[in-house]
């Protein structure tokens, strides 16, 4: 099966509220977010094709939207934090606050560049001096 996923997403734990109208409010973090949707780690997942309603509170300014659920991973309560993706993943329809502050969002984080430490391989690749050409024994006498 084809990832059909685009490639804008970044890691990001925000909290954020979720539900459905027949039931009450959940709340759970992200895991990572994009323009279009994220993925919501939660033990309570909704089924595919819900929709749901979704609060995030970022530096006390409330961005809401409606969600689809695209797709739902159930894990037992007792497996949760063994599992690394264990939750569901939704795309945005339509917002109904805060559209602005979370597009801000969503390019400030495309635009952080993290620098990067060498591991200690990379760091005993880059201490040595250049490479040097050993000249092997020849076989004739």
């Amino acid at each position: 099966m084809a990832n059909k996923r685009n490639n804008n997403r970044k890691r990001k734990r925000l909290a954020v509220s979720f539900g459905i109208e027949s039931s009450g409010e959940r709340r759970a973090f992200t895991d990572d977010i994009s323009p279009l949707g994220m993925f919501i780690r939660t033990a309570n997942v909704c089924n595919p094709n819900t929709m749901v309603s979704v609060e995030l509170l970022v530096d006390s300014r409330p961005i809401r939207f409606e969600a689809l659920v695209m797709w739902a991973k159930r894990v037992p309560q007792n497996l949760f934090h063994l599992v690394k993706k264990s939750g569901m993943g939704v795309r945005i329809i339509r917002f109904l606050d805060g559209l602005d502050y979370y597009m801000e969002l969503c390019e400030q984080m495309n635009n952080e560049t993290i620098e990067r430490q060498p591991s200690c391989a990379e760091k005993s690749l880059l201490e040595q001096p250049d490479s040097t050409v050993v000249k092997q024994p020849s076989l004739s006498p």
